[in-house]
């Protein structure tokens, strides 16, 4: 369960890939974590413990002891802003130069740095839309961009090994006939996985009626479809609406306009990924 942006402790726990009996301990010797209480008396850890968390495992990964490294870990931390405009910097920076490893040290220390729901809604998006925009404009090759889209989906893939296993809900994620892009419904898994939520990810170009296969034989909790086409999406209202029968549907991308889902009958994802991960997740604690 999550509360104004706080987390339980098991939930917290998965999020920042801690067990709760460690989180525990360094909340009792070095006062690493600040949660509050909700009126019925739950702790919810947030964003800052979670920030805490990253500095503190940094801390211990450079070889550090666990007294130094929560005192590290407690002290002012450079500027937010900044440390995610370097980030940003560097990555662009290793992309256009075709760095591969120069890349993937840039995601691992942006992994490291700002947790995972940071690194995708600061890193990695921006780092997406800026390269799209940069092709569109000429100041960037198909090349990088082809360059950068496959070794950002392959990490992203790497996050996502094994995510369907566990007894949390199912979500059945899939990128509409003919869209070819799947990177951010990647990222969007991985934030509701975060929430202990399964993942059965068919990924791009899913015939409907593959889906509307799949949806019968696994029964999930929720189906998200993305599309960039609206087009698309108006001629295959009454496959949606089957589809929208078996398990609740959530339409997401440009393509999923309010006025065309609300036609349809057919739940609109928020445009904001993370916030859509959110609002899906909260479908277990209503």
């Amino acid at each position: 369960m999550s509360v104004a942006g706080g987390h339980r402790i098991g939930e917290f726990a998965r999020r920042v890939g801690v067990t709760p009996e460690l989180l525990r301990a360094w909340e009792q010797r070095y006062g690493l974590l600040r949660p509050v209480r909700t009126p019925g008396g739950f702790r919810l850890y947030g964003e800052e413990d979670a920030e805490r968390v990253a500095r503190m495992r940094r801390g211990l990964d450079e070889g550090l002891s666990a007294a130094e490294a929560a005192r590290a870990a407690l002290e002012t931390p450079p500027s937010a802003d900044h440390l995610l405009d370097d980030a940003r910097a560097r990555l662009m920076s290793a992309i256009e130069a075709y760095d591969e490893a120069a890349v993937q040290a840039a995601l691992d220390d942006g992994l490291a740095a700002f947790g995972l729901e940071a690194f995708v809604r600061n890193l990695i998006l921006p780092t997406l839309t800026a390269v799209g925009r940069g092709w569109e404009q000429g100041s960037v090759e198909i090349s990088q961009e082809h360059f950068a889209s496959n070794l950002i989906r392959g990490r992203l893939l790497s996050l996502a090994r094994l995510w369907g296993r566990g007894s949390g809900p199912l979500a059945l994620l899939a990128c509409a006939p003919g869209e070819q892009h799947d990177t951010t419904l990647l990222a969007f898994g991985l934030i509701l996985r975060s929430y202990g939520w399964r993942i059965l990810f068919l990924g791009a170009d899913t015939p409907l009626s593959t889906l509307q296969d799949a949806a019968r034989t696994t029964a999930p909790a929720v189906i998200v479809l993305v599309t960039f086409d609206t087009a698309l999406v108006e001629a295959e209202g009454t496959a949606l609406r089957r589809l929208a029968r078996i398990a609740p549907l959530f339409l997401g991308g440009p393509g999923a306009s309010p006025a065309l889902t609300g036609h349809l009958r057919i739940r609109r994802l928020n445009g904001d990924l993370i916030e859509a991960a959110h609002e899906v997740a909260k479908m277990t604690n209503e």
